[in-house]
């Protein structure tokens, strides 16, 4: 039997997921890159636009281009205040649509381990980008323990059942990342961790939150009543809640950027 794929089709889904922990650690990143107005950005594997919108309110682009394989999410896309700037069209972060030397800075935003090929991803970026011109990246340390839904991760590797992971989860660790933006010929390469927590009015906002994940929905989908049961047990275990009942689930990235030679 074939592996289950992580596909995102459902735009308003990803937003209540993913979206959030996707700003949190975005804003930190942007605040990283300090970007000058005025540049021209591609947003590759944008998904539903939310980091690509705050390229759009923080950083005072000329123009920037969102790519996404997925039409469901960029569907959705369209429908943010960023569209007004942002252009969102499909396409492959193995092959972009534009020219070389097209964009001043090119992001990879939750995206590096969900490239099938790394290698080939950071090949294509670094050819669109121009002389000088920024490529970045964070990703959640999947394998550190860093990702936003790791209470539920370590609660199934306890029950022995096997998590589906992006296909170069390895890809997010520091070291690799450094090693894929020095291969693509990239300079002032440079690496920082970004932490980010996010509240919960409690635990079953959590856990409905958390199964809006294609993947993790896949894999419940598949279990028994009674495994369900034990997950949320385990996992509820490991979210303790304050007075008020609210938890906090806290996130780890790893963050890089790197210059074209000019």
């Amino acid at each position: 039997m074939a592996e289950p794929q992580i596909r995102f089709e459902d735009g308003a889904g990803y937003e209540r997921m993913m979206g959030i922990w996707s700003r949190l650690a975005g804003d930190i990143f942007l605040d990283w890159l300090a970007p000058r107005p005025g540049l021209r950005w591609i947003d590759i594997g944008c998904g539903n636009g939310a980091f690509t919108e705050r390229i759009v309110e923080r950083a005072q682009p000329a123009e920037v281009q969102g790519i996404d394989p997925s039409e469901a999410q960029l569907a959705f896309a369209r429908t943010r205040p960023a569209a007004r700037v942002a252009e969102f069209r499909q396409g492959d972060a193995m092959a972009l649509p534009f020219p070389a030397a097209r964009f001043d800075a090119a992001t990879m935003a939750l995206v590096i381990f969900f490239v099938p090929d790394p290698t080939k991803g950071l090949a294509e970026m670094a050819c669109v980008l121009a002389p000088g011109g920024i490529a970045a990246a964070y990703a959640w340390d999947i394998l550190g323990g860093g990702f936003p839904l790791e209470p539920v991760l370590a609660g199934m590797r306890e029950m022995d059942l096997k998590p589906v992971l992006p296909p170069s989860v390895g890809a997010a660790r520091t070291e690799a990342l450094l090693e894929l933006w020095r291969g693509a010929g990239l300079e002032e390469v440079e690496t920082r961790e970004i932490a980010v927590t996010r509240g919960f009015a409690d635990f079953e906002d959590f856990w409905s939150t958390a199964l809006l994940g294609s993947s993790l929905r896949t894999r419940v989908d598949t279990m028994a009543p009674d495994e369900v049961a034990e997950l949320k047990r385990r996992v509820h275990a490991r979210l303790p809640a304050d007075a008020a009942g609210r938890i906090t689930v806290a996130a780890r990235a790893n963050a890089i950027k790197g210059r074209m030679p000019r």
